[in-house]
């Protein structure tokens, strides 16, 4: 068998809450609960699990979702209809504005508990500069 990521733990400061916003954003079903966890799957079998932690305990990560140009438009509509300030790059300087990195589009956003959120529309090329 090959190495495939097939879930990861996502500290929140309430599980439900965390799930159903990603699950918003992207167009995708909050799982049902499993224990402490709230699971959003993805289209690659990858499953982020929520878990309700102390706010204190909660260190920022960064997920990255790579969707397609339909799937970025009807997102990129949802967030700018729930209000939620995006940006064109990670260090979140750029609000307002989506990326165009390696012919795609991006545009990165925060979640209720802090982690930084990215879609994008093609995948990095690390060969040439980003732009």
């Amino acid at each position: 068998m090959s190495v495939e990521l097939n879930h990861t733990i996502v500290h929140s400061r309430d599980n439900r809450d965390s799930a159903k916003f990603l699950a918003d954003i992207l167009g995708l079903e909050v799982g049902d609960e499993w224990g402490p966890f709230i699971p959003v799957a993805t289209a690659n079998g990858v499953t982020l699990d929520f878990a309700t932690a102390p706010a204190e305990s909660i260190t920022p990560q960064h997920y990255a979702f790579l969707i397609s140009d339909e799937e970025f438009d009807a997102a990129f509509e949802r967030i700018r209809q729930a209000g939620i300030t995006y940006y064109a790059d990670p260090h979140l300087k750029q609000p307002g504005e989506i990326n165009h990195h390696h012919g795609g589009r991006g545009l990165y956003f925060m979640d209720p508990a802090g982690h930084g959120m990215e879609i994008l529309t093609h995948p990095y090329d690390t060969s040439r500069p980003a732009g």
